[in-house]
């Protein structure tokens, strides 16, 4: 195994060349300002870097357009309603963000006047905010030298370093090694200098290692697909479930989730637990099976089976909902399970 003590001369050697490639190199992105111009809105640095974690920037990249038409600022975003943040952010996954992001803007906008704080350690106190995101805010908004490391980055240092440890272990040494890279002058730049770097050179798989700019002192590349080492996967949980698609005069009940768990707040079709128990359906009737839909979760796997039932008219729900029509079911902001779930009982409902 390679030795991972890089000289002290080594360090300049490595972050201007990576500096000097992304001056050259950089993508252009909507939430970006230019290579050595000054820092862009510390609300569309904030906003993206959110809508980022664990997405793709190909994903985020319609969503922050639209994100930004929408609610220009913080403060406009802190005023807007509840429901239209969560049916915007409908397919970006991971709906404690969204709720998160609105708990954030109100407190930025109530309590600071409109204005992010500028040191990691305050950004920190937001909601939502975790040390990535407050050290990516920090460098990238207001120029602080905050050692920035997503995915992008954890893959080059360990590859740069040979670092064995597997993930997430060797998470507290690649912070080590990031810090020590990050120039004071451009911490910024350099932050988003390494995660061009990993998005498009030092890719997961067959990295371009001829192109790098720093394979000169790369002690992992002969050796590349070894690194990150990734601790052994453990199997994640299998957990079943109902939900029901009770349609009438050409609309479908959905429900609105509690506020707290799993799509909390989120408009959903009417479905149980998913912990085996409570499966009873909204009314009673011949409810039809129309097939199941797979989804996995953070922490589980998730099968759904979906049944159909078509009403003539639509009745009083003694379960808190809302008629919304099939035809406008797009705009409902339903989750990515949910949305699966939906076009799976339309498919089975016209066949039947």
């Amino acid at each position: 195994m390679p030795d991972r003590v890089m000289s002290v001369e080594m360090q300049p050697h490595i972050t201007n060349k990576i500096l000097a490639h992304y001056d050259a190199h950089a993508r252009l992105l909507p939430w970006r300002s230019p290579p050595g111009t000054p820092a862009p809105d510390p609300y569309r640095v904030w906003l993206s870097e959110v809508m980022l974690q664990q997405t793709t920037v190909a994903a985020v990249k319609d969503y922050f357009a639209h994100f930004t038409t929408r609610w220009p600022s913080v403060d406009a975003l802190a005023a807007a309603e509840d429901a239209d943040v969560m049916a915007a952010w409908a397919g970006l996954g991971y709906y404690a963000r969204a709720r998160n992001l609105l708990a954030c803007a109100r407190v930025v906008a109530r309590d600071l006047g409109g204005r992010f704080p500028e040191e990691e350690s305050d950004l920190r106190k937001l909601p939502g905010i975790g040390p990535y995101t407050a050290a990516a805010i920090a460098a990238i908004a207001f120029g602080k030298p905050a050692a920035v490391m997503d995915g992008n980055v954890e893959r080059v240092v360990a590859r740069l370093y040979a670092i064995a440890t597997p993930l997430p272990a060797a998470k507290p040494e690649i912070y080590a090694q990031v810090a020590h890279l990050t120039p004071p002058d451009r911490p910024g730049d350099f932050a988003q200098a390494m995660m061009d770097l990993g998005a498009t050179i030092c890719t997961p798989r067959k990295p371009a290692c001829g192109i790098c700019p720093v394979a000169d002192a790369c002690q992992g590349r002969l050796v590349a697909d070894h690194f990150p080492v990734k601790a052994a996967k453990t199997l994640k949980p299998h957990r079943q479930g109902r939900a029901w698609w009770l349609q009438a005069q050409d609309h479908v009940f959905l429900i609105r989730r509690p506020e707290k768990g799993l799509l909390g707040g989120m408009r959903a079709l009417p479905s149980c637990s998913w912990q085996g128990d409570g499966e009873t359906p909204p009314v009673d009737g011949a409810w039809q099976s129309l097939g199941d839909v797979g989804h996995v979760f953070t922490h589980f796997r998730l099968t759904l089976g979906i049944y159909g039932l078509c009403l003539v008219d639509r009745p009083q729900m003694a379960l808190l909902g809302e008629w919304w029509p099939i035809d406008r079911l797009a705009e409902a902001g339903l989750p990515t399970v949910f949305n699966k779930a939906a076009q799976a009982a339309q498919k089975g409902m016209r066949i039947k």
